[in-house]
């Protein structure tokens, strides 16, 4: 079992950078590969970015390639997102999630655990 809280969503402006961050807790960090999804009001969750158990494979969704920048610190338990150029389209509760294997996958049915969200709005 373990737990993930998500923070540092708020509102910005377009063009500007944002980091979330994903604490984890329960058992060993390291051993779950870890992703980001995002979820837009009216619209299904969707795959963000995703990282290894090592940290040393990363994988994104095509409209955040470039922007977005996923990493974790395995010692601090604790999964980031550093967001840069931000588009009003990026705006939705973003989660971060868990996964007991060692594979990544874009899709959430894949995932055994969630955080509660954070929400990031973009304002242009």
């Amino acid at each position: 079992q373990v737990q993930l809280v998500e923070s540092g969503g708020r509102l910005v402006q377009a063009g500007d950078s944002l980091r979330l961050s994903c604490a984890a807790s329960g058992r060993i960090f390291s051993s779950y590969v870890m992703a980001w999804f995002r979820q837009a009001p009216g619209k299904e969750r969707e795959f963000v970015a995703a990282i290894s158990r090592s940290g040393g494979a990363l994988y994104y969704a095509d409209s955040v390639k470039g922007r977005f920048t996923i990493s974790r610190d395995n010692a601090k338990k604790t999964v980031y997102l550093q967001m840069n150029s931000l588009k009003s389209e990026d705006t939705a509760v973003y989660y971060c999630a868990a996964r007991d294997s060692n594979s990544g996958s874009f899709e959430v049915k894949a995932y055994d655990y969630w955080g509660q969200g954070t929400q990031v709005s973009v304002s242009s």
